[in-house]
C-alpha cells in the first residue's frame, strides 16, 4: 500500500499546523497523587481502594488497601472515570440527585457519589481520582488530600 504524498505546496503556502502543548499525568505522579491519598485514609483509620485515571479516563494507577469490600474497586475506578469523562467532581452530581433531579441516573457510565475529582495540572484536566471505601464524604476527603498534591 502506497502511503499518499503530501499536498503539493502545503509546505510553501505558509499553512501553519499549531499543535497543543498540555501536561500529562504520568505513573511517577499518580503513585504519590495515590500515596497522599492513602496518608489520608491511614491518618482517619479508613481502608479505601483508590484509582488514577489519565485524561481520557483510562486507568493508570489503582491500590486496594487491605479488608474492602469488592465493590469498592469497581467504584473508585468508575469514580474516577465520572470525575474525567464529564470534567466535574461526582460530588456535583450527587448534588444534583439529591435535590431530585433524577435525569443524572440516565447519564451513560456516571457514578454520581463522592470520592471523584478531577486532577489539574496548569489549568488543565490531567485525569481523575476516585476512592471508594467509607462514607462517601470521607471517600471525598481521601480523593481530596490526593488531588491537593497537585495543587501544590
Amino acid at each position: 500500500m502506497a502511503l499518499a504524498a503530501p499536498m503539493a505546496g502545503a509546505a510553501q503556502s505558509g499553512v501553519n499546523v499549531e499543535l497543543d502543548n498540555r501536561p500529562a499525568l504520568t505513573l511517577s505522579a499518580a503513585k504519590q497523587i495515590a500515596e497522599a491519598a492513602e496518608a489520608e485514609a491511614v491518618r482517619n483509620g479508613w481502608r479505601v481502594a483508590i484509582a488514577i485515571v489519565d485524561d481520557a479516563g483510562r486507568l493508570l494507577y489503582f491500590q486496594r488497601m487491605d479488608d474492602i469490600a469488592n465493590a469498592s474497586v469497581d467504584v473508585a475506578m468508575a469514580k474516577a472515570r465520572h470525575a474525567v469523562n464529564y470534567r466535574r467532581d461526582t460530588r456535583f452530581h450527587q448534588d444534583l440527585l439529591e435535590k431530585g433531579n433524577h435525569v443524572v441516573l440516565a447519564l451513560p457510565d456516571a457514578m454520581p457519589l463522592e470520592g471523584g475529582l478531577q486532577l489539574s495540572a496548569g489549568g488543565r484536566l490531567v485525569g481523575g481520582i476516585g476512592v471508594s471505601g467509607v462514607q462517601s464524604s470521607q471517600d471525598g476527603e481521601i480523593a481530596k488530600a490526593g488531588a491537593d498534591l497537585l495543587a501544590k
